[in-house]
């Protein structure tokens, strides 16, 4: 079993960027693929992007290709997910996600593991 805790997140104008950080503790994260999400207020939780156990390998969402780069740290038993070029759009609650499926998944309901959140807002 895996804990996961997100932080980074917070208040940015539209243009700029953040970065969010998910640690994890109790089993190794090399074990798992893992997946951001994210939910914004009245909307279905939503792919971001996932990355292999490894992270040599990223699956992106198609609104978020090209401005979010997500990465892994295994020995830093981290998950970061880079953020830029932000849009009003992009306002939601950030998740992430533990999966012990052997492949990169974009379905919420494959994930086993979840973090708490972390707010992000991005004003016009």
């Amino acid at each position: 079993q895996v804990q996961l805790v997100e932080s980074g997140g917070g208040l940015v104008q539209a243009g700029g960027s953040l970065r969010l950080s998910c640690a994890a503790s109790g089993r190794t994260l090399s074990s798992y693929v893992m997946g951001w999400f994210r939910q914004a207020p009245g909307k279905e939780r939503e792919f971001v992007c996932a990355i292999n156990k490894s992270g040599g390998s990223v699956y992106y969402a198609d609104s978020v290709k090209g401005r979010f780069t997500g990465s892994r740290d295994n020995a830093k038993n981290t998950v970061y997910l880079q953020m830029n070029s932000l849009k009003p759009e992009d306002t939601a609650v950030y998740y992430c996600a533990a999966t012990e499926v052997p492949y990169i998944a974009t379905l919420s309901r494959k994930y086993d593991y979840w973090g708490q959140g972390t707010q992000v807002t991005v004003s016009s």
